[in-house]
Order: C-alpha cells, then sequence, then structure tokens
C-alpha cells in the first residue's frame, strides 16, 4: 500500500486500503449523518475507527458548509455540521472514559 500509516497503527487511513472496513457516508443532511452513524457497518467497528469516521465526516461537512454559496445549502449545512461536532464531543468524552 501507499500513503503513511499513522502512529502506532497497523493501518494506514485510505479509504480503499481495506475494503471490509469501509463504511460508506453521506453527510449531505444532518439526518443523513445520522442514519450513517446508525448504521450496523458503523456500530460493528472499534471506537478508535468510529471517532476516525466521525472525525472524516466532520472535516467534510465543514468544509462543505465553509465553501457553500447558496443560503438554503449554507443553512442546510449548518445543521449538519452542528450535528457532526455534537457527536465529535461526544466521541471525545467517551474516548477520555475508556482511556
Amino acid at each position: 500500500g501507499t500513503g503513511k500509516k499513522a502512529k502506532g497503527s497497523g493501518r494506514r487511513l485510505y479509504p480503499d486500503e481495506n475494503p471490509k472496513d469501509t463504511v460508506s457516508i453521506k453527510f449531505r443532511t444532518a439526518s443523513d449523518i445520522r442514519k450513517t452513524l446508525s448504521k450496523k457497518s458503523f456500530k460493528s467497528k472499534s471506537h478508535n475507527r468510529q471517532s476516525q469516521i466521525i472525525n472524516l465526516i466532520h472535516q467534510r461537512v465543514r468544509a462543505a458548509y465553509k465553501n457553500a454559496k447558496d443560503p438554503k445549502v449554507k443553512k442546510r449545512l449548518k445543521i449538519a455540521y452542528d450535528y457532526a461536532k455534537k457527536r465529535k464531543e461526544a466521541s471525545k468524552r467517551k474516548t477520555q472514559r475508556i482511556s
């Protein structure tokens, strides 16, 4: 494979690295994010992997929100972004609890 491994991790962070470990994500609306995070394919992952996925959604929806021009789209993405941020914070708290 190509790319750099994350410190202390045996795997690289690319979507095609291990297709069995892939979770398809949608982040167009807050309910898309909710659906993504309630999928069996997401819930069956380790907490570390779930954190990575939540971070990825958070980063992508943040970028989409910042680049949106249309006020309606911006509003929709703002709600999605706020939800992603909330989930990211919850994930951080869980990390602190279990470490």
